[in-house]
């Protein structure tokens, strides 16, 4: 179901996000049809679930974590009518995790950018961008389809420069099933990683 404020922003901003920053949509027809699963991505801007969610809309809405230090009595309604929920960023957020796995239980797309935190460009940073098993464990334990994404643009839109989503095949996700689950999170999260890097590189030029 997408709520108001999320169909809302998408009507306004669609617009922009084809016309003028020429959004380039690939892989489409890799994205499931109907029930939940998690679509895991590149992160290079905070703008990243941006084109994700143009690119699904009409059809279906995003789900996605937010850094918790966002929520405050202003923004925090808006994160929540956008699709969003809190995680306390660099710790295990245990609550944020049980959110995800029901969610896309329920039959809902879950946005995640395993790598945690967007991409340094010659700062220091608080935290590494480097891949984490969040992704991976949602949908193995919502038993849901596991799904590469690559973004590229969000962080030059100042440029007005084309914004462009790959979307892959989802991960093999089958043969794990027999594996502990600490060892098939580690071998999913090494094979989505992969997909991702390689769909980045599609997107190049």
């Amino acid at each position: 179901m997408v709520h108001r404020f999320y169909r809302f922003a998408a009507v306004v901003s669609r617009p922009a996000v084809h016309y003028l920053y020429r959004l380039d949509v690939r892989g489409r027809e890799n994205l499931p049809t109907s029930g939940g699963f998690v679509l895991a991505a590149n992160h290079v801007s905070n703008f990243d679930p941006w084109p994700l969610g143009i690119a699904l809309y009409p059809q279906r809405e995003l789900r996605f974590m937010a850094k918790s230090e966002l929520y405050n009595p202003v923004l925090g309604p808006l994160l929540n009518a956008a699709g969003a929920f809190p995680v306390r960023r660099g710790e295990a957020d245990v609550e944020a995790m049980a959110t995800a796995i029901a969610l896309a239980g329920r039959g809902e797309v879950i946005a995640m950018f395993p790598e945690g935190t967007r991409r340094s460009k010659g700062l220091r940073k608080k935290y590494e961008a480097r891949p984490r098993a969040g992704a991976a464990r949602i949908a193995l334990e919502a038993g849901v389809p596991l799904v590469p994404a690559a973004i590229s643009g969000t962080d030059r839109l100042l440029r007005f420069g084309k914004l462009k989503v790959a979307f892959g095949p989802p991960i093999p996700l089958d043969d794990l099933e027999e594996l502990d689950r600490h060892h098939a999170v580690r071998i999913a999260t090494e094979r989505l990683m992969q997909e991702i890097y390689r769909l980045e590189q599609t997107l190049r030029g």
